[in-house]
């Protein structure tokens, strides 16, 4: 389960699986390693979440975030343990999707490769803080942009709603137990082709992000200089 800081991740493994993962509620992430929730059933099969830090974490950098995340996922199919899919959870609430929203989605695309992103689901949860039209109309926007979702949809990944209940959490985890499990490109691109995290898509990715922020921080800089 992957996205934003305080996207609600934990909040939704913790009622799919009655699980006790630390949920945040102020403004620090409390999500700061990789954790995976009790195994528990779905329709008579065994599940277990996996739990990650989003990439914007109030206490660690994104490239210490990629490398815990990647160092994860290359042990776990190093010992022959493939993922049935991947979910990332979007706030509805959000009035926008910002740049750092954007840049973090892109890096998620890398991490996944295009031959696994059938079987992604994006799931938009805190419907309850907005209005039914304003989140249907969120909903759409972020479906048929191709800055947003539409990349991953039209690639079969799916955009589902959680509505904070424990039927709800399972209706969508019914989409993925079925899957054949795929490796992530991450996990090829580390194990089978013994690359370095910055070798690798979502590695390249993410330096080229940051080279951009810091390019627009310098000139914001200079900007400034040139006002005073």
């Amino acid at each position: 389960v992957m996205g934003a800081t305080g996207s609600g991740k934990s909040t939704f493994i913790n009622k799919a699986s009655g699980s006790n993962l630390v949920v945040g509620h102020g403004l620090e992430s409390c999500t700061s390693e990789v954790q995976t929730s009790r195994p528990f059933v779905v329709s008579g099969r065994v599940v277990t979440l996996i739990d990650t830090p989003g990439f914007d974490d109030t206490n660690r950098s994104d490239t210490a975030i990629l490398n815990m995340i990647a160092a994860y996922l290359s042990t776990t199919y190093e010992h022959g343990a493939k993922l049935a899919g991947v979910i990332y959870m979007h706030r509805i609430s959000d009035l926008r999707m910002g740049g750092t929203s954007k840049r973090n989605f892109r890096i998620f695309r890398e991490l996944c490769g295009e031959r696994s992103l059938k079987n992604v689901i994006i799931v938009t949860n805190m419907w309850l803080q907005v209005t039914r039209e304003i989140g249907e109309a969120r909903e759409a926007e972020l479906a048929r942009m191709d800055k947003f979702f539409k990349p991953v949809l039209e690639k079969g990944g799916q955009l589902l709603r959680h509505h904070g209940t424990l039927e709800s959490a399972h209706t969508i985890l019914r989409y993925l137990i079925n899957n054949q499990p795929a490796p992530l490109r991450i996990q090829q691109e580390i194990v089978d082709e013994h690359r370095s995290i910055e070798e690798t898509a979502a590695g390249a990715k993410l330096r080229r992000a940051l080279n951009e922020q810091a390019d627009q921080h310098k000139d914001e800089i200079r900007g400034l200089r040139a006002d005073m």
